[in-house]
């Protein structure tokens, strides 16, 4: 059975009226990237680090998010659920919490590591760094519950672990630079 981008969505935009919709894309998901050759057949083997929109509206984000070799991205927050499936690679997450409400600091709480045909659900409160751990490209399907690009959310500086606003282009750049750093 091959994999039909439209069809996807369509199950995806049901499950929002679900009683947990976190629960019901989390099912969706991981029954998508449960067959990894079906994704890579549809999608392509992934050759370019990017985030890329198959759909975004104010209450659902769905996103092909591919890792560069060794590509890390800074802690940072969501404000909504998320569900992550990996379709080829590997994923690293550091899950961080705050320190207390008048630090705006964090600290390490713990790490969940996905390969190919694994998917994870994220709270919304969830603040998590990535990095793909690996000499290859990862592949993986982001399902947020709202609008990934305009949703007020933080970031950490990594050395200092400083909060501050997310930058949604400065991220995009990342994806960009860690291309660059693959020519040559």
């Amino acid at each position: 059975m091959a994999f039909e981008i439209e069809p996807f969505l369509a199950e995806l935009r049901a499950a929002r009226a679900e009683a947990s919709p976190e629960r019901a894309v989390r099912e969706i998901v991981a029954r998508v990237v449960s067959r990894p050759s079906v994704l890579l057949d549809a999608l392509g083997e992934p050759t370019r680090a990017g985030i890329h929109r198959m759909h975004v509206s104010e209450e659902l984000t769905v996103l092909n998010v591919v890792w560069a070799p060794r590509m890390t991205l800074k802690p940072h927050s969501h404000n909504m659920w998320a569900v992550i499936g990996v379709y080829t690679g590997r994923e690293d997450n550091i899950f961080w919490r705050r320190l207390d409400a008048e630090t705006p600091s964090i600290e390490a709480a713990g790490a969940k590591s996905l390969g190919a045909a694994e998917a994870m659900p994220l709270g919304r409160d969830i603040i998590h760094s990535v990095t793909n751990p690996t000499a290859d490209f990862t592949g993986a399907l982001h399902v947020y519950g709202g609008d990934f690009f305009e949703t007020k959310r933080s970031e950490w500086e990594p050395s200092t672990l400083e909060e501050r606003p997310y930058d949604v282009e400065g991220n995009l750049q990342l994806f960009e630079q860690a291309n660059a750093g693959l020519v040559g």
